[in-house]
């Protein structure tokens, strides 16, 4: 793997993809400690120090500490991922709006509706957000009124910039822009997580052996979400003989890879994001409904965990109808000759439905347990919340699956080049160094 990563970097094209994508992540941790103008970030960062807890460590989490600093990247791509699941649902509802999505002019009119949405859904974020700022004190070095208002605008703005760099590193860099900002978000927790730990430890509220448990259990846990990632099943597909212009094309046997998680972290993350709109919106709100909603919504609550892994459940299945639709799917095969050994071609659709959802049911559930792990390290050995979350749950299963993609995404453009990629083709697993 080490002549891998070498030539990797000889390629010019694919060095500046990297380099690339390195300079963008840069700019939005940059942009994460950057605090709103009108913070005092000094009697912030003390009273966060003395006040931390579950709520805030959970918005940490996905900003990657931006929260905590009030910075202008504080609600990073939440707003945006937000609007996506919103226009999804839409779509489900209003038969125009599925039909002008499928129509290659109509998904650009889909992009910018999710655009306009976001600003809305990040400007009352941000709102929820300068109100909560108003409620530490000494937080504000001017005047609340002129606070709200920088602070709509400054937030707002630093979420759609989020979201235009994301695009930038789908478009001209390596992986998808979106998820590797959250994953840079997660890594750039590790450091204090890490610091938390080792002080816990030394001040004796931690003991080393639940340490060592904890961590054996991580590696496990890690090695599950692996094979989990990389787990197929093939569905065979035999086409007869066809003809195409002056040739004739024998039968052909095929097969269609179903994942064992065709979504991969999206319901993960479709989930947190949708739970955290009512926790930001609600949390020392004057409202009280909202304030009761957020309470009722505790990261570490039964019902919390109850809602979210519903959700993660729920998103499994509508993610992976809507990207792997098997009625599309068998009209496909039907149009191109195909059939299904032991299945009659009317039965396709049936066929395709039945094996997806055994497939998504065990991997949707698999997710929910494991993105349940930092509450139960936290209830079983005690551990910090920001600790906790970094060894387990979604923290994992983003960082894990962001991460194969992205390597899957580079073992492509290799082979483009006629390099061996990160892939034995082989033994199809990770070349060691």
């Amino acid at each position: 793997m080490a002549n891998t990563l070498v030539d990797m970097f000889r390629m010019k094209d694919i060095r500046k993809k990297i380099l690339f994508t390195l300079a963008i992540l840069a700019v939005t941790r940059i942009g994460a400690a950057l605090p709103i103008p009108g913070v005092n970030p000094g009697a912030v960062l003390s009273y966060f120090e003395s006040n931390s807890n579950s709520f805030t460590e959970y918005l940490n989490f996905f900003s990657g500490g931006a929260f905590a600093n009030f910075s202008i990247f504080m609600l990073g791509v939440m707003p945006y991922i937000s609007t996506q699941i919103i226009m999804q649902l839409l779509m489900l509802v209003i038969p125009s709006l599925k039909k002008l999505a499928q129509d290659p002019q109509g998904s650009k009119k889909i992009q910018q509706y999710t655009r306009y949405g976001t600003i809305l859904v990040a400007a009352i974020q941000s709102l929820a957000a300068s109100m909560y700022a108003r409620s530490i004190p000494g937080a504000l070095a001017i005047g609340p009124v002129a606070f709200t208002i920088v602070s709509i605008i400054t937030v707002t703005a630093g979420s759609m910039l989020m979201v235009w760099l994301g695009e930038k590193i789908t478009q001209n860099g390596i992986g998808n822009g979106i998820s590797l900002m959250i994953f840079a978000g997660i890594v750039a927790r590790i450091p204090s997580a890490s610091y938390t730990m080792v002080r816990s430890i030394a001040s004796g509220d931690l003991n080393p052996v639940s340490i060592i448990v904890v961590i054996i259990m991580f590696f496990f846990v890690v090695a599950l979400v692996v094979y989990e990632e990389k787990g197929q099943r093939k569905i065979p597909v035999q086409y007869s003989r066809r003809v195409v212009g002056r040739r004739m094309y024998g039968s052909q046997s095929s097969f269609i890879p179903f994942k064992i998680n065709p979504s991969g972290v999206i319901p993960v993350i479709f989930a947190s994001t949708l739970l955290s709109f009512p926790l930001q919106l609600g949390y020392n709100s004057n409202i009280g409904w909202l304030r009761a909603v957020a309470n009722f919504l505790n990261p570490q609550g039964a019902p919390y965990l109850i809602i979210y892994t519903l959700l993660i459940i729920a998103f499994a299945f509508f993610y992976t109808q809507v990207t792997l639709n098997p009625i599309e799917m068998a009209k496909n095969i039907r149009d191109n000759g195909g059939s299904i050994p032991g299945v009659r071609n009317e039965k396709l659709e049936e066929y395709l439905t039945k094996v997806l959802n055994r497939i998504v049911l065990p991997g949707a559930i698999f997710l929910a347990f494991i993105a349940l792990i930092p509450t139960l390290i936290q209830m079983l050995f005690d551990f910090p919340s920001n600790v906790a979350m970094l060894f387990g749950g979604t923290s994992l299963i983003i960082l894990v699956g962001v991460d194969l993609e992205t390597m899957r995404q580079l073992d492509g453009l290799m082979k483009m080049h006629h390099h061996d990629g990160f892939v034995d083709a082989r033994k199809r697993r990770l070349k060691k160094f």
